[in-house]
């Protein structure tokens, strides 16, 4: 369940609440009690780190083999 911010129009109080999406009971304010609450837009704490997020880490690790035969160059 994703955690949602809040801030109350009445007090500016801002608080979280962990909720469902499908979840339509009406926010109510920790502090003063009032349902005059706004959801937040707040910055994601998702951080992608290690190895697999680039597309060199999916390449194959052999090494391109190249054409071994000389090429004969004619005379003009």
């Amino acid at each position: 369940m994703p955690i949602y911010e809040y801030e109350c129009r009445d007090c500016k109080e801002q608080f979280e609440e962990l909720r469902r999406i499908t979840d339509k009971s009406q926010i109510i304010c920790v502090n003063c009690k009032s349902t005059n609450v706004q959801k937040l837009v707040s910055a994601c704490s998702f951080e992608l780190k290690g190895t697999g997020w680039y597309k060199t880490d999916y390449k194959d690790k052999k090494p391109e083999k190249k054409n071994e035969t000389p090429v004969k160059k004619t005379p003009k």
